[in-house]
């Protein structure tokens, strides 16, 4: 598992007026794009290598 201290959680801008209702993506750590559900951070964490965040950003974005 990635390291997670220091990560900086953005939470998506198609989330809820209150924030709470999407996901968050921390793009900040060394080699890893990290997310985590927005309704509760203490659960799972998904790490992603950059390659295959890439992948994901692409194919969702068609």
């Amino acid at each position: 598992m990635a390291e997670l201290t220091g990560a900086r959680w953005c939470t998506s801008t198609r989330s809820g007026d209150n924030g709470d209702n999407c996901v968050e993506v921390a793009d900040n750590l060394p080699g890893v794009f990290a997310v985590r559900d927005s309704k509760d951070r203490g659960r799972l964490v998904l790490a992603f290598p950059p390659d295959s965040w890439a992948v994901f950003v692409r194919t969702v974005a068609h």
